[in-house]
């Protein structure tokens, strides 16, 4: 017999019960007065309960490693911000030092500037303010640059000096800067006068002692000159007005051996700051005007003789 031949129905001797289509009905209409009487009596709501705390747990256990995710996100996410509220806060506080740096800096040049302003109104030539821009690279010079040449009437020779004293010499001249050769480079001398006794010197430059000095030339042992006097410019020169601070005297070695002393000084000043006075040499300044003499009437068609104003007769 084929294969395909065979009944595949249950035999008619064994019980069937109802059709798929019944029970699917008798379902449905089951399921229905199960909703509405719950709807109405709440005949689950215990059963709902027990199943709530059941489940509870299992509730809890499988929320957790969303609540980890969560927590570790929200955990770098704050260490990300704090960071970069530490680097913001890290870049205000430099830029804020930076500010008072500058602002300290802006307070010292202002009171130089004045200090040089006030100096240049109690010196009788003209002079020009400049502005230090930076040292020479040759080691052998003691030499700067400041931001004044021709153009803004600089003149080779012009003396250089700042509030405490003279500095030095302009060397060097060019359109838009000029050189300044320090009191302390050997290529550089200069008459001084000691202001307690009036005697003249010739100081040069002396690099290699202190950082920076001067040293006497040609003093006789028998001068008399002490440590601490004061060095001004005696200004027969030319060059430097008479009475500038130059430099104190630091140190005397009188030899037996010979006739001259071996004299240093340290200088008074230095280009620490930022500005610099120039001044016109002297032999090139305006000559003094005349004094004025005024006449004094005596009477009615008289006069009396011409006198210097301020001067009795």
């Amino acid at each position: 017999m084929a294969l395909d031949t065979l009944e595949r129905s249950a035999p008619p001797i064994f019980r069937q019960g109802l059709p798929a289509t019944s029970k699917l009905v008798l379902l449905a209409l089951l399921a229905i007065a199960l909703m509405a009487s719950d709807h109405r009596f709440q005949i689950s709501q215990p059963l709902r309960t027990g199943v709530a705390i059941v489940l509870a747990p299992l509730q809890w256990l499988s929320l957790q490693p969303a609540r980890v995710v969560q927590g570790l996100a929200q955990y770098f996410g704050s260490l990300e911000a704090a960071q970069d509220a530490a680097q913001e806060f890290q870049t205000r506080t430099i830029a804020q030092a930076q500010r008072l740096q500058l602002v300290e800096q802006l307070q010292q040049e202002n009171a130089q500037m004045r200090e040089l302003l006030n100096l240049r109104t109690q010196i009788a030539g003209p002079a020009k303010a400049v502005q230090v821009l930076y040292e020479t690279m040759d080691p052998y010079t003691d030499r700067i640059v400041v931001d004044g040449g021709q153009i803004a009437g600089i003149e080779q020779g012009s003396a250089v000096i700042d509030i405490a004293g003279v500095v030095g010499q302009v060397t060097r001249v060019y359109p838009l800067v000029s050189e300044v050769t320090l009191l302390s480079d050997r290529s550089h001398s200069l008459p001084v006068m000691n202001a307690r006794t009036g005697t003249r010197h010739v100081a040069i430059g002396d690099p290699f002692l202190a950082g920076g000095a001067l040293e006497l030339k040609f003093v006789p042992s028998a001068t008399d000159i002490k440590q601490g006097d004061l060095l001004t410019t005696s200004g027969i020169d030319g060059i430097y007005p008479p009475g500038l601070h130059v430099g104190h005297v630091s140190q005397i070695d009188r030899r037996v051996d010979s006739s001259f002393a071996r004299v240093h000084a340290t200088l008074v000043a230095k280009p620490r700051g930022r500005h610099l006075l120039v001044l016109t040499p002297v032999k090139d300044w305006p000559a003094a005007p005349p004094p004025v003499h005024e006449t004094k009437p005596l009477g009615k068609g008289r006069t009396s003789t011409p006198t210097a104003a301020g001067v009795k007769p």
